[in-house]
């Protein structure tokens, strides 16, 4: 696949190239893996995504597999022992915010049955397909991803803020931000 023409904010790093070729931008309808984007995104407010991805699988240990029924229920024990764990963001806030966000992400399930008819209400449960040049001209936000943080916001969820949901979007499928010459941007 290196012969292959691809987003220019991967190249270069094996991990992000293979992450860029297999997840980003695929359309997701699993809850479990909705809620790990949701997570991941969260922890990443203020860093790089390269950095969280370094740390993904410590994050999928210290996080009982982002097992958001078992997230929920975390307490003050749990919250130190994951302080304690340098393979993670250690970051009060967020890890306070990740169990919060747990508790909120199932009221959703129960109000529309799964998180996965929620989020994908707010595109009519297609794909927004943009059309980029070049990755520098994606935007950080939009109009809609200000309207899905205000309503994650107003939900109870914690660090969703409008540049952390339209990373979601970007990384789950919701909006298609592949370089129009990414040999991905037709396939997803």
């Amino acid at each position: 696949m290196n012969d292959r023409q691809r987003c220019g904010w991967c190249i270069g790093d094996t991990l992000y190239e293979t992450y860029h070729d297999t997840e980003w931008g695929v359309p997701v309808h699993d809850d479990a893996v909705l809620f790990e984007f949701l997570i991941l995104e969260t922890f990443q407010a203020g860093l790089s995504w390269i950095t969280i991805l370094r740390k993904r699988e410590n994050f999928r240990n210290a996080l009982d597999n982002f097992d958001y029924k078992k997230i929920a229920k975390y307490n003050e024990d749990k919250i130190n022992a994951l302080l304690q764990d340098s393979g993670i963001i250690r970051n009060k806030l967020k890890i306070k915010a990740t169990i919060t966000n747990a508790q909120a992400f199932m009221k959703i399930q129960d109000e529309f049955g799964s998180f996965n008819n929620y989020i994908w209400k707010f595109t009519d449960g297609k794909p927004i397909k943009n059309a980029i040049k070049n990755y520098k001209e994606a935007p950080a936000n939009t109009l809609l991803s200000d309207d899905i943080s205000k309503d994650l916001k107003k939900r109870g969820f914690k660090f969703v803020g409008t540049t952390v949901v339209y990373a979601h979007m970007q990384a789950t499928g919701m909006v298609n931000d592949h370089e129009v010459t990414c040999f991905r941007y037709n396939e997803v």
